[in-house]
């Protein structure tokens, strides 16, 4: 089939010739180099994709309710004590991050990623958000033109983050929906598929310097047993490979039956000078207009070359200080904010994946994140990525935001991500515009018109409002 031979010549062009696509999504055709950039400079005046189009298109037409009347209140952090503007905040900091919120970021870890023994602040450094210290790790630990090594799908923001500063690309060991060989679920990561994709780069000349691991992954929802960790840190040791591993989803995990493993709370790490671990706050408390990140790392060699990149993506006293407080209150955390959190997760999770089981519309089931893994592949006719870009522009044509596989460097043309941590009623609103105004409409045969558009009665004010040509379908 058309899609089965798209992959395999994908897969067999040179590395360098494959990272070219991968450094974005642009048109060769639209690009005009500009006098006034330098190469680097051109590259990244050009560098974009379909995450960042979608990223776009919401903030310039945003869905609200009588006038965004749905934006995020966090109590915690509009406290009094949160406020502080002491001199101290407002002058020069230690770049690494003032030592009070260091430290309380030790303790943090220790208590949440089940630390053997208690974490070190020295080994604390405190950066303007994950993607400024996957920029900075690179930078750090390769060379201009070297690769580290990821499984597809990842996170797609990780290839602008390493190489527009670092000029450090990506190799790609790819997983597939298929369970073969010793894989026991569909798109699970195995030493085998590092082993090959580590030893193909190499056969072309290829140096590779890390490995990074999701965990949990985005955008499957995976999480990884102790042992698998155990496996690909012990595969990293072998060829003498550093490990980023990126916990930024940790406490988003809302099912009781899934166990997340931090690599902090490994009680021996195979190589810890070259093992390190970042996190942030903007995912698992839902404030990522507050830019912060962290890594730990034990090997201060890395830590002093990441910190001299702090001056550039530095964070200012006042919001270390905010931080600072939230993390300390543990009883609302735990008692509050997590048991909240994770039973609004859960039941978003479940009304989205049981309205896909009534679609017919196959989809991974995982229990942690805010996304769901999704295979549009039987309504792509020709199973190409062309197709599944002209399927994801007419969501976004239509206001409907999701995250196409080729965005994540998926290996099979037409999976999706879809984010569901939302309210119910706005869930609803946007599966209509999704069934109605966006899939071709022989999806719509398969679903009768989704009973009846889930006794739509309810919704009829709002939708004659917000879409007056749902008229014309009715």
């Amino acid at each position: 089939c058309l899609a089965s031979a798209e992959k395999k010549t994908e897969r067999a062009r040179p590395l360098t010739e494959r990272r070219v696509d991968m450094h974005g999504f642009c048109n060769p055709g639209d690009f005009q180099r500009s006098p006034y950039l330098s190469a680097r400079g051109n590259i990244a005046n050009v560098f974009r994709g379909s995450t960042e189009e979608g990223y776009k298109a919401y903030h310039a037409d945003k869905y609200d309710e009588d006038k965004n009347p749905n934006v995020s209140e966090n109590p915690k952090l509009t406290q009094t004590d949160m406020n502080l503007m002491e001199p101290p905040l407002l002058q020069y900091p230690d770049w690494k991050g003032h030592m009070f919120l260091r430290e309380e970021v030790a303790r943090f870890l220790t208590y949440y990623c089940k630390a053997p023994a208690p974490l070190k602040a020295e080994n604390v450094i405190v950066l303007n958000g994950c993607g400024s210290l996957f920029s900075a790790l690179a930078t750090v630990l390769c060379d201009p033109g070297e690769a580290v090594l990821i499984a597809t799908p990842f996170y797609g923001g990780i290839t602008q983050s390493v190489f527009l500063y670092g000029n450090v690309k990506l190799v790609y060991a790819y997983l597939d929906s298929k369970i073969t060989g010793t894989s026991t679920r569909p798109f699970q990561l195995t030493v085998e598929k590092l082993e090959k994709a580590l030893q193909d780069a190499r056969a072309e000349g290829v140096t590779v310097r890390a490995l990074i691991l999701l965990n949990p992954q985005n955008p499957l929802g995976d999480i990884y047993s102790l042992s698998e960790l155990r496996d690909y840190l012990e595969f990293a040791k072998r060829h003498e490979l550093h490990v980023i591993v990126d916990e930024i989803y940790m406490l988003s995990v809302f099912d009781e039956s899934a166990t997340f493993h931090s690599v902090l709370g490994m009680d021996r790490l195979p190589d810890p000078q070259r093992t390190h671990v970042m996190w942030g706050i903007s995912k698992d408390f839902a404030v990522s207009g507050i830019r912060f990140g962290t890594l730990y790392t034990e090997n201060q060699d890395v830590a002093n070359a990441v910190g001299s990149l702090c001056y550039f993506h530095g964070v200012c006293g006042p919001v270390q200080h905010k931080v600072a407080q939230l993390l300390r209150d543990r009883d609302w955390i735990n008692q509050v904010y997590l048991r909240a959190n994770h039973a609004r997760l859960k039941a978003a999770h479940t009304y989205v994946t049981d309205e896909l089981k009534t679609l017919g519309v196959p989809f991974l089931n995982r229990n942690a994140g805010f996304f769901v893994w999704i295979d549009f592949r039987k309504y792509l006719r020709t199973g190409t990525f062309e197709e599944e870009m002209l399927l994801w522009r007419r969501f976004l044509d239509n206001k409907v935001l999701l995250s196409c596989g080729k965005a994540f460097e998926c290996s099979e043309p037409g999976w999706f991500r879809i984010i569901f941590a939302d309210k119910t009623h706005r869930l609803q609103l946007g599966e209509y515009c999704f069934l109605f105004f966006s899939l071709p409409p022989e999806f719509l045969q398969h679903c009768f018109l989704l009973s009846l558009i889930l006794d739509l009665s309810c919704y009829y004010p709002l939708i004659f409002s917000v879409f007056p040509p749902f008229l014309s379908i009715l």
